[in-house]
C-alpha cells in the first residue's frame, strides 16, 4: 500500500514565509533572497515527509499568496490590468494585493504598463468551507488560456533532485482540476458562459501533464472539491468532457476531493476515466461504505481517515476497522492519506512547551499526522506497531471521561437555553426611532469596523507583558495611551462613532478565547490564512464558559475619553467556532450555544457599565455553511439563534451592529434579517458592490454599512471612489439606512495609509449628505 499526502504547510516551522515575503514587499528583501527562503522550507517540508515515510510527496503544495492564484498564472489567467509583456512573480502579488508601496523598487514597474500599480487587487474568497482564502479567478472577453507561470516545473525539477538520496520515494504534482477551477472563477464584463471556456482550458491542461510526464512524473493529483457540492447535469457532464480528454496524457490521474460527500456525483466519480481516487472518509464518513462498495476494484482508491481539518489524535483503532473491508476488496490499491491538504493544521505539536500535557496528549499537528498516516499503513498491511497503537487507543479513552473537558455546571445552563426569549424586546421598527433620538447621528454616519493599526509599539508591549518584563499595571497604562491616541485621531479625523482601537486584542478570535474557560492556546499553532496572513486558532477543547468580564473595562475606559458614541466590540459565537479548533465530542450547536451564552453576559454588562452600542462580529456566519445546501436550513436555525441569543436581553435603545466579511449574501440574506442586528456592516469595495446584489429582490430592514475601501490593500481610496460606491449602494438601500465605514478592521494596515483614508472617507460622506439632503429637501 503507498502512502501518500495531499499538502504540506508552506509557512515554514516558525513562519519563514511570512517574514520573508512581508520584508520583500517593503523592499528589504530582493526576489533572490525571498526565493532562496522558499526553497528552504519546501526543502524541508520534502525532509520531513521523507523521514515520517510518505512514498509519494506532494509538489506544488507551495504557494508565496495561494493555490488557486498560482493556478490563475500557471493558466495565464491573469485580468487585463495586470499584463506585461512577460509574466513574473509581481504580477501575481499585484494580482493579490493592488498596488503595494513597494513597487516603485521593482524594475517591472520602469516598463510601459506601470499604471497598473493602481489597479485593485482581486476579489478574495473562502477556499469552501475554511478559513483559508484565495483570490478569485477572473474571466474576461479577451482571457486566452496559455502556459505562463514555469515556476511548477521548476519546483518539480527540483523536488526530483532528491530522489538521488533517497529512491524509495516519488513526487506527485498537485494542480486544481479544471471543472473546479472554471466552477470558482467569475465572469467579468462578459456573458460567455463559464464552461464555454472548458475546450481551450483543456488544451493548456494537457500541455501541462504532457510537460510533466517528461520529466518523469508518473502520477498528479487533480483536485475536484466541487464534487462534494450539488452539481447541476450542465456540470456533471463537464466532468466526463474533461476527463475524457485528460486520461490521453502519458500519467496517472488521482482525482482528489474533500471536505464532503460525493452525494449524486458518486456514480460519475466512478466512471470518470483517471487512474484513482482520493476521498475524505470524516466529511464523507455518510457515504464511505458506498464508494468502498462501488469504486472499481481495478484502480486505486485513497482514503482518508486522518484529519487535514483539525488537531485532534486520529482513533487508528477506529480508521482500521473502517478500512478492513476496502483492504480486502482493493489489496495494494488501497492508499492512505490525511483527508485533505495539512495546510489547515499547524506544523509541529513537538514546539508546544506549554500546552497542558493532558491537552497536549489528545492533538496531533501536521507532522504528528503524518506518523499517524504511517502507523495506520503499516497495521493495515500486518506489520502494526502495538505499542503505539495501544498509546493512541489510551488517548482516545482518556479524552472521553476527562474531567479538564466536562463541566456539569455549562451543561446544566445550555440543556435550558429553550427557555431564552430571543427576540428583542421590539421590533426593528419601533426601536430606530428610540435609537435615533438617542444618538442624534447625521446622514450617511462615519464608522469603523473596530481595531485600528498594530504599531510594533503594540506588539512589543503585549510581548513583554507576556514574557514577564512589563507589570499588568505597566501594560494597562500602555494600552490607555494607546486608545487615548486612537480617540484623539478619530476626533481629528471627524469620525461619528468611534472605536477603542483594540490594542489590547491580539486577534479578534485568540483574544475572547483566551478569557473563557474550555478554551486553550498554542503558542506557534500557526496556520496561513492567505499570503503571509497567519492565524493562530484557539482549540476548543471543553465546555465553554465565562469566568468574569472580558472587554467592560477597555470599553468604559475608552467611553471616558470621549463626548463620541464609543462602540464596545465583541466576536459573535458562530465565528468564535469557525475560527478554532472545535472539540470532536459533541455537536458544534452544542459548542456554540454555550459560547453564546457567554458572550450574552457579557453583552449585558456591557450595556450596564454605560455602553449603549455593541458590535458582534459574524464574519465567519456565511462560511459556516455547509457545503451541501440540504443541510443549510439546521445550519442557519441555530446560527442564527446563537447571535439572538447574545442580544436579545438588551434595552431597545442599546444599539446592535454585526460586520460580516468575505460573504456573498444572497443564499442567506433571509438568515442574516433574522439576526436582527440593527446595523450591519459588510465587505463590498473589492466586489464594487456587486455584493449587494443580495438586496435587490430582499428588502432588507435594517440599517446597512457597504464597506467603501478595501482594508486588505495599502491603496488609499480617493474621496471620488468612496462616493460612487455609496451612490451605488444608495439605488439599491434607502439613504437613511446606510452608514459609511471600511470593508474591515484596520489592524494590518499602517497609520500612514489609514488616517488619510479615513479622512477621505468622511470627507466622502460630508459630500454624500450635501448630496442627497438636497434631493430629499426637492422630494
Amino acid at each position: 500500500m503507498t502512502i501518500h499526502n495531499l499538502g504540506y504547510p508552506r509557512i515554514g516551522d516558525h513562519r519563514e514565509l511570512k517574514f520573508t515575503l512581508e520584508a520583500y514587499w517593503k523592499g528589504e528583501k530582493s526576489l533572490n533572497e525571498l526565493e532562496t527562503q522558499a526553497r528552504e522550507i519546501r526543502y524541508q517540508n520534502f525532509q520531513t515527509q521523507i523521514a515520517a515515510g510518505i512514498e509519494l510527496i506532494p509538489v506544488n503544495d507551495f504557494a508565496y499568496y495561494d493555490q488557486v492564484l498560482n493556478m490563475s498564472t500557471l493558466l495565464g489567467v491573469i485580468p487585463k490590468r495586470f499584463r506585461q509583456n512577460e509574466f513574473d512573480v509581481e504580477i501575481a502579488f499585484r494580482m493579490a494585493r493592488g498596488r503595494a508601496p513597494s513597487d516603485d523598487n521593482h524594475d517591472c514597474c520602469a516598463d510601459h504598463h506601470c499604471e497598473s500599480k493602481a489597479d485593485y487587487a482581486g476579489a478574495m474568497k473562502k477556499w469552501f468551507d475554511t478559513n483559508y482564502h484565495y483570490i478569485v479567478p477572473e474571466l474576461e472577453e479577451d482571457t486566452e488560456f496559455a502556459l505562463t507561470d514555469t515556476r511548477l516545473f521548476d519546483e518539480v525539477e527540483e523536488a526530483l533532485s532528491l530522489k538521488q538520496d533517497a529512491r524509495h520515494i516519488d513526487f506527485k504534482p498537485v494542480l486544481i482540476g479544471p471543472v473546479t477551477y472554471l466552477y470558482l472563477a467569475e465572469n467579468k464584463g462578459t456573458l460567455i458562459p463559464k464552461l464555454s471556456h472548458l475546450p481551450a482550458l483543456l488544451e493548456v491542461y494537457a500541455q501541462i501533464l504532457q510537460k510533466l510526464s517528461e520529466q518523469g512524473i508518473n502520477w498528479v493529483q487533480i483536485d475536484e472539491p466541487i464534487l462534494g457540492l450539488e452539481l447541476t447535469e450542465e456540470w456533471q457532464n463537464a466532468f466526463t468532457t474533461a476527463y475524457n480528454a485528460l486520461s490521453q496524457a502519458n500519467v496517472n490521474l488521482l482525482l482528489a476531493t474533500y471536505f464532503e460527500t460525493l452525494g449524486d456525483n458518486l456514480e460519475l466519480t466512478n466512471n470518470l476515466p483517471v487512474a484513482g481516487l482520493h476521498y475524505d472518509g470524516l466529511r464523507g464518513a455518510k457515504q464511505l461504505d458506498d464508494v468502498i462498495q462501488t469504486y472499481p476494484a481495478h484502480k486505486v482508491l485513497s482514503i482518508g481517515l486522518v484529519d487535514g481539518r483539525n488537531i485532534w489524535k486520529t482513533d487508528l483503532t477506529a480508521a482500521i476497522e473502517k478500512l478492513t473491508d476496502a483492504k480486502t476488496k482493493f489489496g495494494n490499491r488501497l492508499w492512505t492519506a490525511p483527508s485533505c491538504s495539512l495546510l489547515h493544521v499547524p506544523v509541529n505539536l513537538e514546539a508546544e512547551e506549554k500546552l497542558n500535557p493532558e491537552l497536549k496528549n489528545y492533538l496531533a499537528f501536521a507532522k504528528q499526522k503524518l506518523a499517524e498516516i504511517k502507523l495506520l499503513n503499516d497495521a493495515l498491511n500486518g506489520h502494526a506497531d502495538q505499542q503505539a497503537l495501544q498509546s493512541n487507543a489510551q488517548a482516545i479513552l482518556d479524552k472521553k471521561h476527562s474531567k479538564l473537558i466536562h463541566n456539569a455546571e455549562v451543561q446544566a445552563r445550555v440543556a435550558k437555553v429553550d427557555e431564552i426569549a430571543l427576540n428583542r424586546a421590539a421590533p426593528y421598527q419601533e426601536r430606530c426611532q428610540q435609537q435615533k433620538a438617542k444618538f442624534n447621528l447625521p446622514l450617511f454616519p462615519t464608522t469603523t469596523i473596530g481595531s485600528f493599526p498594530q504599531t510594533q509599539e503594540i506588539r512589543e508591549a503585549r510581548r513583554q507583558f507576556k514574557n514577564g518584563e512589563l507589570s499588568e499595571a505597566q501594560y494597562i497604562e500602555a494600552m490607555q495611551a494607546e486608545i487615548r491616541d486612537v480617540c484623539a485621531r478619530q476626533q481629528r479625523i471627524g469620525i461619528d462613532v468611534f472605536v477603542h482601537g483594540e490594542p489590547e486584542r491580539n486577534d479578534m478570535v485568540e483574544y475572547f478565547g483566551e478569557q473563557l474557560d474550555g478554551y486553550a492556546f498554542t503558542q506557534f499553532g500557526w496556520v496561513q490564512s492567505y499570503g503571509s496572513r497567519c492565524v493562530k486558532p484557539p482549540i476548543i477543547f471543553g465546555d465553554v464558559s465565562r469566568p468574569k468580564a472580558m472587554t467592560v473595562a477597555w470599553s468604559q475606559y475608552a467611553q471616558s475619553q470621549t463626548d463620541k458614541i464609543m462602540k464596545g466590540m465583541l466576536t459573535g459565537a458562530v465565528t468564535m467556532l469557525q475560527w478554532s479548533f472545535v472539540r470532536n465530542d459533541q455537536p458544534r450547536e452544542t459548542t456554540c450555544n454555550q459560547i453564546a451564552l457567554a458572550l450574552r453576559d457579557e453583552v449585558l454588562d456591557l450595556e450596564n457599565a454605560g455602553i449603549h452600542m455593541i458590535q458582534i462580529d459574524e464574519a465567519a456566519l456565511r462560511e459556516g455553511l455547509p457545503l451541501k445546501k440540504t443541510d443549510w436550513a439546521d445550519y442557519l436555525r441555530w446560527a442564527v439563534n446563537s447571535f439572538r441569543m447574545t442580544t436579545s436581553g438588551v434595552a431597545n435603545d442599546t444599539q446592535i451592529h454585526t460586520h460580516m466579511c468575505y460573504s456573498e449574501f444572497n443564499d442567506i440574506i433571509e438568515a442574516v434579517a433574522k439576526m436582527d442586528a440593527d446595523v450591519i456592516t459588510i465587505e463590498t469595495s473589492k466586489s464594487q458592490m456587486k455584493l449587494l446584489d443580495a438586496f435587490v429582490d430582499f428588502d432588507y430592514p435594517n440599517e446597512i454599512g457597504p464597506g467603501v475601501y478595501d482594508i486588505h490593500s495599502p491603496n488609499i481610496p480617493t474621496v471620488e471612489q468612496m462616493v460612487e460606491l455609496i451612490e451605488k449602494a444608495a439605488k439599491l438601500i434607502p439613504v437613511e439606512r446606510l452608514w459609511v465605514n471600511p470593508d474591515c478592521g484596520l489592524k494590518t494596515r499602517d497609520w500612514e495609509e489609514t488616517e488619510p483614508a479615513l479622512a477621505n472617507m468622511v470627507k466622502a460622506a460630508k459630500v454624500l449628505r450635501k448630496r442627497f439632503a438636497e434631493q430629499i429637501q426637492s422630494a
